[in-house]
């Protein structure tokens, strides 16, 4: 005899119940997204993708057909405590997990979960409650029970959830990793976000910057690439701008000369070097920067590329 029919309820995949009387009969938090119960062994789950995305949360099916959910927690990095802490500790509580669709008012029961054995939790980034900063977030692969059912009861799919988990605890970066994509593909890692307006237009600008370096480089014979990079123990993946493959030059871009917007491509550069190895990095701009944020680039010994009126001009560190 499975949990939920043990329940007064008799819940089933796909019923709905008014959120007060499952709370009435066996307890738990009355808001919020996580309510573990104080009379049977489950902790009650409840998702709204639709408002769940203002305050950071980003929950769905994945391909590998667990639903990933994002703990609670709207500011602030989240941590493995309470809400949180008893999804993580239900297979060594024996509580199972028991999904709703909804989070107050009427909800609808979705299905019995429990973590995947493997890859039971992972860790991410996303913003804070109404688009704030990036924060980092715990995402929980929950495995349905009766997978047909739970996924008739709730049936989207997130493009963000990763199809495979690379192996964990890696201690040097793989090259298996890396792999290229076309320069005209735009994906950036701020989809994952679902960014606001002003950042998916500064996307919008840096993707045509990006095209029309391009552009320039392969009518000079050069050949151009971009990469996507998915870090050992990470769950989603990293997007290079561009790589001049003959100049052996990795680039980044930015829309905007900003102070801000330099200081994170020197960041991004970094990062990436790790796994695409090419022995000159290099930062696209729209125009010159200010001086002083061209002296940071250089003292980074990295390349200043910005558009001119008849082209591109490179300044050397």
């Amino acid at each position: 005899m499975t949990l939920t029919q043990v329940l007064t309820f008799n819940l089933i995949p796909g019923q709905e119940i008014v959120r007060k009387e499952l709370h009435d009969r066996f307890g738990g938090r009355r808001q919020g997204g996580i309510g573990p119960s104080i009379k049977i062994p489950a902790v009650f789950i409840f998702t709204d993708p639709a408002t769940g995305a203002q305050h950071g949360y980003y929950d769905g099916w994945g391909t590998d057909g667990h639903y990933h959910y994002v703990g609670e927690g709207q500011r602030g990095d989240q941590n493995l405590m309470q809400g949180n802490g008893a999804i993580a500790r239900s297979v060594q509580d024996d509580r199972q997990l028991l999904l709703f669709s909804g989070v107050s008012g009427t909800v609808k029961f979705i299905g019995e979960f429990t973590l995947a054995t493997e890859h039971p939790y992972y860790w991410t980034d996303a913003p804070e409650t109404g688009g704030g900063p990036l924060r980092s977030v715990v995402v929980f692969r929950l495995k349905p029970t009766d997978p047909v059912s739970a996924q008739a009861a709730l049936p989207f799919q997130t493009t963000f959830i990763p199809t495979a988990f690379p192996a964990a605890d890696t201690a040097q970066p793989s090259a298996q990793a890396v792999k290229e994509i076309s320069l005209e593909v735009q994906t950036t890692e701020k989809t994952v976000l679902q960014p606001q307006s002003e950042e998916l237009e500064m996307e919008r600008r840096e993707h045509k910057l990006v095209l029309e370096y391009g552009r320039y480089l392969r009518a000079k014979g050069h050949k151009v690439t971009r990469h996507q990079i998915l870090p050992d123990g990470e769950a989603k993946p990293l997007f290079t701008d561009a790589c001049d493959v003959d100049d052996d030059v990795l680039i980044e871009a930015k829309g905007t000369v900003t102070r801000e917007a330099i200081r994170m491509a020197l960041g991004q550069l970094m990062d990436y070097q790790r796994y695409v190895r090419a022995h000159h990095l290099a930062v696209l701009l729209p125009s010159k920067p200010r001086p002083d944020l061209l002296a940071l680039i250089k003292s980074q010994g990295v390349q200043t590329i910005w558009l001119t009126d008849d082209g591109f001009h490179t300044e050397m560190p």
